[in-house]
């Protein structure tokens, strides 16, 4: 008979040995998980993948710049077989990947509507009236808010976003005479400002009614550039001359060659960033204005940038309302009378649902504003209307749409 005593003891050792073996293996899968765990919370605290550093090339690559674009043959008729391929788009002279968006005529459209009251303003206030059948064809029959602006010296809200076309065109046609001032870049701040607070998903336009020449704004040649551009909205404009005496006035203040900034005058022999003062004459005695001089010239993107900028401050100088349709993408109409005004509003009611909406993703863009030059590969012959240039927030790092 066997002794089952050394059995037991082997039983009860195999399961020891098992049981050791188990809490080993539980012993490395606890230290393999917190090895990952502490991986994972070194990885996410490390300063390289800190939600800033993690989240600023990202924002970068995902945002995107809408360039609306309405092409016409020289007898006015609208384009319409074009295609992304078409198209040839530069970014401060660096060729862009375009995409075309599609159905964009029937996203929302966001509306405001500036009108001037004062100064010369006033004598046009009966124009206004009986417009609620061409602002509707402006709008179309798609999904809309519209938002009216009156300013003279200084802007106001006349009657809030409401989708009652009714009650926006009742508005307009019964404001009422304003002071002398004519602060159209004020007001152009105002009306994008109540914009850029529309959700995304909508269209941005504007429709100026003013004089050509600003009298009285605050915001500043620099700042009003960089409003206009650093949202996605087209301005329509429709101006009307302002007086000679304001005219002479207003062209008093423009630099003439030789003494502006940023000039053409050649370096001395020490070079762009010389100490020497006449070095760069036209940055008087400013470094910064002579280092912004110098890298231009050594950086041709920037060069363009600059230049775009100067030809935006030079335009905002010398007629607001076309400029700004301009460097939008927009139209610009001379406003004569109510007759002129109506034909022209339904001309931009013909011409808004025919824009081509091209889109593209700069890549780690340069802070400021960026100049685009838009054109038809093959196609001299067409006239092309599109934004000029977009803005890119020094703090974000972020294009603006």
């Amino acid at each position: 008979m066997l002794n089952p005593r050394p059995c037991n003891v082997r039983t009860r050792s195999n399961r020891n040995l098992i049981s050791a073996f188990v809490r080993v293996a539980v012993l490395l899968c606890m230290l393999a998980t917190s090895v990952t765990t502490a991986r994972a919370q070194t990885a996410e605290h490390s300063p390289a993948n800190t939600q800033e550093n993690v989240q600023a090339p990202l924002k970068v690559q995902t945002n995107f710049v809408l360039v609306p674009a309405l092409v016409k043959t020289k007898a006015g008729e609208v384009v319409f077989s074009l295609r992304a391929e078409d198209f040839v788009l530069t970014d401060n002279g660096v060729p862009q990947e375009l995409r075309l968006e599609q159905d964009t005529d029937a996203q929302p459209v966001a509306v405001v509507v500036i009108v001037q009251v004062g100064g010369l303003g006033a004598d046009h206030l009966e124009d206004y009236r009986d417009l609620n059948p061409v602002l509707d064809a402006v709008i179309g029959g798609v999904e809309h808010r519209v938002a009216v602006v009156r300013f003279d010296s200084t802007p106001s809200l006349a009657n809030i976003f409401t989708s009652d076309t009714d009650q926006a065109s009742r508005m307009i046609a019964n404001l009422d005479p304003g002071d002398g001032g004519a602060a159209i870049l004020d007001a152009l701040k105002f009306g994008i400002d109540l914009l850029r607070a529309q959700p995304p998903s909508y269209r941005r336009v504007v429709l100026l009614c003013s004089e050509t020449i600003d009298s009285g704004s605050q915001v500043s040649l620099a700042d009003a550039i960089r409003e206009v551009n650093d949202t996605n909205t087209a301005i329509y404009s429709f101006g009307f001359s302002s007086t000679r005496a304001a005219v002479a006035h207003e062209a008093a203040k423009l630099p003439r060659p030789g003494g502006s900034p940023y000039g053409d005058e050649a370096y001395a022999p020490g070079g762009c960033m010389s100490h020497d003062p006449a070095a760069d004459p036209d940055a008087h005695g400013n470094r910064r204005v002579q280092a912004l001089d110098c890298a231009s010239d050594l950086l041709p993107p920037i060069r363009l940038a600059r230049m775009a900028y100067l030809a935006a401050k030079d335009g905002l100088q010398r007629n607001v309302p076309e400029s700004v349709a301009e460097l939008t993408g927009g139209e610009y109409f001379p406003f004569k009378n109510k007759n002129s005004l109506t034909r022209d509003l339904i001309t931009t009611s013909n011409d808004l649902p025919n824009y081509y909406v091209l889109s593209f993703r700069p890549q780690a863009p340069v802070a400021g504003l960026h100049a685009l030059a838009l054109s038809v590969k093959g196609r001299p012959d067409l006239i092309l209307k599109a934004r000029k240039a977009y803005w890119v927030d020094a703090e974000a790092g972020e294009p603006k749409r």
